[in-house]
């Protein structure tokens, strides 16, 4: 069965960093573009960061630019990804949830078809206090 999950959020203060995974369990997702988006209550869902499928394209919103580094590992037993976030801010605060789809090309095509994907996982809450 196809599914992502998430994992590594938490209460952090500002300036702290935090690490988020997201496994691709059974392995689905293994040639997919995968990505993280994030959501605020009154606000749509907002894209974060993305990684092609073979890992050698990385894709950022302005806002995570510079401070979150997005990765994966893929091999015949397991394929995930991360997000690495240093600086975090309190308008980092959101649920972030891992994304997959087929895509390719640049930010904005990748970003605009991760937003419309139904493959995505429950979240992990990220809270950031000033």
């Amino acid at each position: 069965q196809a599914q992502l999950v998430e994992s590594g959020g938490g209460l952090v203060q500002a300036g702290d960093s935090l690490r988020l995974s997201c496994e691709d369990v059974g392995r689905a997702f293994s040639t997919y573009a995968m990505g993280w988006l994030r959501t605020t209550p009154g606000k749509e869902r907002e894209f974060v960061a993305a990684i092609n499928w073979f890992g050698d394209h990385t894709y950022y919103s302005d806002s995570a630019k510079g401070r979150f580094t997005i990765s994966r590992t893929r091999d015949n037993a397991k394929n995930t990804m991360y997000l690495q976030m240093n600086n975090l801010k309190p308008g980092d605060t959101a649920i972030y949830s891992c994304a997959a789809a087929h895509t390719d090309g640049d930010r904005n095509v990748v970003s605009a078809t991760l937003l419309r994907s139904k493959n995505w996982g429950q979240g992990t809450q990220v809270t950031v206090s000033s």
